[in-house]
């Protein structure tokens, strides 16, 4: 029986990792938007930290490969300028990053970013493993991120976890780890935060 607890106590505290599945984009609406950023490869670990309590609440993955991209496992973000497919979202811009970040963080929550240099074969190992992986299920996101960390040249040593805080931890002890921490206090309701930022996104576009 522990197992069912287990799973009910991490879909209660990942309330931010059981979002309704979007269809998925055409290639061409997802051609259309890549973005690479000019910092070099990379990868950044993403983790919503409860304010209250210091449990995570969701874990994502920005790869910079050959183009910048999120893996939001089970995720609620949402942007009409933001293709997602199989639960990566492309066009990962500075505004969109952004508005990644404000979204989750709020009078709750803040976002932990934990950045890291790779070679450019360890980044394109991590952008193939995050396009490749599929959709994953609801509370599985730390679980399917540290899965796929462990894949990447380098990153072997991390340990499969459900939990966002204990992969953070790990990831930490990587050499070379750049650590952001940011905050917002607006409403604490997600879905404000998430139709401001879709809002603002596309007053950026002139749409």
């Amino acid at each position: 029986m522990r197992k069912p607890i287990l799973i009910l106590a991490l879909c209660a505290a990942l309330a931010g990792c059981a979002a309704p599945q979007r269809p998925d984009a055409d290639p061409d609406t997802i051609a259309a938007v890549r973005y690479r950023d000019a910092g070099g490869p990379s990868m950044t670990l993403i983790t919503v930290v409860n304010n209250r309590t210091g449990q995570g609440g969701h874990t994502a993955l920005m790869v910079n490969a050959s183009e910048r991209v999120i893996f939001d496992p089970a995720g609620s973000f949402y942007a009409d300028v933001v293709p997602e497919r199989q639960d990566v979202l492309f066009g990962i811009s500075p505004r969109v990053f952004q508005a990644y970040r404000s979204a989750h963080a709020r009078e709750t929550f803040h976002v932990v970013t934990q950045e890291v240099a790779l070679t450019p074969a360890q980044a394109q190992t991590a952008y193939q493993l995050v396009t490749t992986n599929g959709r994953v299920p609801g509370a599985f996101c730390a679980n399917a991120t540290s899965s796929i960390l462990r894949q990447i040249p380098g990153f072997e040593g991390i340990d499969v976890t459900y939990y966002p805080v204990k992969l953070q931890e790990q990831f930490a002890l990587f050499p070379g780890v750049e650590t952001d921490k940011y905050y917002e206090n607006d409403s604490e309701d997600l879905s404000a935060g998430l139709e401001a930022g879709n809002a603002s996104l596309n007053a950026d576009t002139g749409s």
